[in-house]
């Protein structure tokens, strides 16, 4: 679980080398993210997801509510629908870095921060959840789980930006 969360945290920051910071604030539209809004958000969401683990571990109410369908089969696959999702806030609303350093340092907190949880998410009551939009009642692991799930998704959409950012010529 851990193996595979820092593997994917290391991907992104082996891929920063490819950009400048021009290139990581560049948007090919409007109300499309940059690279540097698409990490910005995959770390923010990372540090919910933490926020959401130590929630269910310090948890005395017991939740009966379970997963949604969508929920449970991604669980179960260990992956991010592959479908476009639409947030309720506008794309402007994450904002771009200020610099590389700023999305390293993020980044290694977020694998700092799953490292601490690595070991303790599975001591947890099971039945101590929160609630996710989509997915349903989650516990700790599987809080866990979504922080790599939602990465591995998002590197769909850095392959999407990668070719708006070749077609621009933005070097």
């Amino acid at each position: 679980m851990l193996k595979e969360s820092s593997a994917i945290i290391e991907q992104y920051i082996r891929n920063l080398d490819n950009y400048s910071i021009e290139q990581l604030r560049f948007k090919s539209e409007e109300n499309v993210w940059s690279l540097g809004q698409m990490y910005i958000h995959v770390i923010e969401v990372a540090k919910e997801y933490i926020g959401h683990m130590e929630t269910c571990t310090k948890a005395a109410h017991e939740e009966t509510a379970g997963k949604t369908e969508d929920g449970t089969k991604a669980l179960a696959e260990k992956e991010w629908p592959n479908i476009p999702v639409k947030l309720e806030e506008p794309p402007n609303a994450t904002r771009n870095p200020e610099s590389k350093e700023e999305i390293i340092a993020g980044l290694e907190q977020v694998r700092e921060k799953l490292t601490y949880w690595a070991g303790r998410v599975d001591e947890a009551n099971p039945a101590c959840k929160v609630r996710h939009g989509w997915f349903g009642w989650l516990h700790a692991r599987e809080w866990f789980e979504m922080v790599s799930m939602h990465s591995r998704h998002h590197l769909r959409q850095k392959a999407i930006l990668d070719v708006k950012l070749a077609e621009a010529g933005i070097r």
